[in-house]
C-alpha cells in the first residue's frame, strides 16, 4: 500500500494542478481526499475515455494534470488515448490502478508478453489484467509498474520522461492507495 500523502507529495513536486479520472476501490482514497479540497483539483468524468481528453485541454490550457483511472478504463479510452494524448504528443502522466494483477501474479508468475483466446477465457484469472500490459505495449506507451511505497521514484521519473520525450507516459499501480495512518 501506498498512503495517501506520499503520493500526493509526489504529485505536489512535480506541479500537478488537476487529477482527471474516476475512483475505484484502489484509488478511493486519494479521491475522498482529494474530494475534501486537500490537493489538486479533482476532476471527476463519467467514462475513462473522457479522462484523457479533458487531461489534454487542460494541458493545452497551461495545466498539468494526470489521469487516474483503472486498468479496465484504461481499454474503454483505446479511443482518445490514441486520437488525442498519442497523435499530438500530450507528455500527460496517467496512474492506471491493476486490477486482477495480484491474482494474475500468483498464477502465472509474471504478466504475459501476448494473449490469446485460451488465456483470456480462463476463470481463474481477470482478462483485464492479462491484456493491460501488451495493450499498452501494442499502443507504444511507456510503463512501469509502482509495487509500493519504494517506487514512488518511479511516478517522479514518469514526469521527467513525459517531458523530456515529449510524450503520455503510464504508470501502473499494482498496490492500493490508503489513507494515511495516525
Amino acid at each position: 500500500m501506498i498512503a495517501v500523502s506520499a503520493f500526493l507529495s509526489v504529485l505536489a513536486g512535480r506541479g500537478v494542478t488537476d487529477v482527471v479520472g474516476l475512483p475505484d476501490n484502489s484509488s478511493a482514497a486519494l479521491f475522498a481526499r482529494l474530494a475534501a479540497g486537500k490537493g489538486p483539483r479533482l476532476r471527476t468524468v463519467t467514462r475513462e475515455g473522457e479522462a484523457f481528453a479533458l487531461a489534454a485541454g487542460l494541458w493545452m490550457g497551461g495545466a498539468r494534470p494526470i489521469v487516474l483511472v483503472q486498468n479496465t478504463g484504461l481499454l474503454e479510452s483505446g479511443d482518445s488515448v490514441r486520437g488525442t494524448v498519442v497523435r499530438m504528443r500530450i507528455p500527460i502522466v496517467s496512474v492506471v490502478t491493476y486490477r486482477g494483477y495480484a491474482k494474475m501474479m500468483k498464477t502465472l508468475g509474471a504478466a504475459p508478453a501476448t494473449v490469446d483466446v485460451p488465456l483470456l477465457s480462463r476463470t481463474d484469472l481477470d482478462s483485464v489484467a492479462l491484456m493491460t500490459e501488451p495493450t499498452l505495449a501494442a499502443w507504444g506507451l511507456p510503463f512501469e509498474r509502482l509495487l509500493g511505497p519504494a517506487d514512488l521514484g518511479r511516478l517522479e521519473a514518469a514526469f521527467v520522461q513525459a517531458e523530456e520525450e515529449h510524450t503520455p507516459v503510464v504508470r501502473l499501480l499494482t498496490c492500493d492507495l490508503q489513507e494515511d495512518r495516525a
